[in-house]
């Protein structure tokens, strides 16, 4: 018998929901043991609780160790910050994991295997921003302070060296711009090639090119990569031009993973242009919820998730509207269950 395992649920905001409960639809049927803690955060939670990242959410994951979430909404310029950054922050998830796969052929780009393993701590995303004064304009100045550790680099690095390692990959590339950036990025190059030459050596590849660099052979060639690491602000950018390779943010999922807590969470944004009509793609949230059996040791259903995702997109040609099909939430859930009825 299986034993269950505990695990935080946050709906989010936008379609959230909606993809939320697609994706237990389809846990259910795999027979998934999770036991889930539902709670809110997000635009949600400043409606219900008045705070984005409400402190139920956050004992919940502290006690879980283990959240699956929808998108949280966020407001641009002002309002308040980021609840994924906060998470991340207060749980200290160092890593940001971003496969992307192609699961429908025949688009722009094929046969694309990436992953970016993004930092998530530190860089330009800290926060420690200010403006200044200047006459009768309060915001004359802006300023941003980025900041990278040689500790928080050497966590990162070896997160993506070990992974690599352990999923098979062959080739590890370090992104930076330590020709300009020389300390900020330079640490991060330097302590890469440092790990590399003391511990990794001999057993995977690696090299190393500078981030516009990287974005330009993405287009050209993507497939002279393989594992991509990079410090927070790059790893932001990289990732979604990297989902782009794939069909776009919908086939994208991401994980957020430290010491002591995993949250795993479909990338992409709310949508509430779309929420509540039964147009959203529940694809990246099922991905993230298979990294998160992976991430409990539940390969063999990961694997049936999986290999029901492809034949109901490729075999029984069952997509959503944003992959050029007709289905619905609704009847993409119900072909994707039937798939895994099926064996």
């Amino acid at each position: 018998m299986i034993q269950r395992i505990q695990a935080t649920l946050i709906p989010g905001d936008g379609i959230g929901p909606e993809i939320v409960d697609a994706t237990l639809t389809v846990l259910d049927a795999l027979g998934a043991p999770f036991d889930w803690d539902r709670q809110i955060a997000g635009l949600a939670g400043v409606k219900a609780a008045g705070d984005p990242l409400p402190n139920a959410a956050l004992d919940s994951i502290r006690r879980t160790r283990l959240a699956l979430k929808g998108p949280l909404e966020t407001p641009s310029g002002g309002g308040y910050r980021s609840s994924n950054v906060r998470l991340r922050e207060e749980f200290k998830l160092y890593a940001n994991l971003r496969p992307a796969r192609t699961l429908v052929p025949g688009g722009r780009f094929d046969n694309i295997d990436l992953v970016v393993v993004r930092e998530n701590l530190e860089g330009l995303y800290i926060g420690h921003e200010h403006y200044v004064q200047i006459d009768d304009d309060p915001h004359a100045v802006a300023m941003a302070t980025g900041i990278n550790t040689r500790a928080g680099c050497r966590h990162i690095l070896e997160f993506a060296f070990e992974h690599a390692i352990a999923t098979g990959r062959k080739k590890v590339t370090i992104v930076h711009k330590a020709n300009i950036m020389k300390a900020l990025t330079g640490i991060f190059k330097e302590t890469g090639e440092q790990m590399y030459e003391e511990k990794y050596k001999g057993h995977i590849e690696m090299d190393t090119v500078i981030v516009d660099a990287c974005a330009m052979k993405l287009v050209l060639n993507p497939w002279q990569f393989d594992v991509l690491v990079t410090t927070n602000l790059f790893g932001d950018i990289l990732s979604d031009l990297v989902s782009g390779l794939i069909g776009g943010l919908g086939m994208a999922p991401g994980a957020n993973i430290g010491k002591d807590a995993a949250i795993f969470e479909a990338v992409h944004g709310s949508a509430p242009d779309i929420a509540g009509k039964d147009m959203a793609n529940p694809t990246a949230l099922l991905l993230a919820a298979a990294m998160m059996m992976e991430h409990c040791k539940l390969d063999d259903m990961a694997l049936r998730l999986r290999k029901a995702i492809d034949q109901t997109l490729n075999a029984d040609k069952v997509r959503t509207g944003d992959l050029g099909g007709q289905a619905g939430t609704t009847a993409y859930t119900r072909a994707l269950v039937s798939r895994i009825k099926q064996g």
